[in-house]
């Protein structure tokens, strides 16, 4: 799962990919935008990433699919 955090007043996003569900990561944005918690996200490595909620700008969440390696179209 490719997830990219947008922080607000801050010209890079933040970006990592996660084994967490959508339904967990929406979960746990719609947590921290209405009680005003810190989103905790988990990347695949284990690292945590920690961004206050006051200071999201966007969370988009990609897709599960699997990248391809290769030049061969298929």
């Amino acid at each position: 799962m490719d997830i990219t955090i947008g922080v607000k007043h801050v010209n890079r996003e933040i970006t990592l990919e996660s084994n967490q569900s959508a339904e967990d990561v929406l979960a746990a944005v719609r947590t921290s935008a209405q009680e005003g918690t810190a989103l905790v996200l988990e990347d695949e490595k284990g690292r945590q990433v920690v961004v206050p909620a006051d200071s999201l700008g966007y969370v988009e969440i990609g897709s599960t699919g699997q990248r391809r390696v290769g030049f061969g179209l298929v």
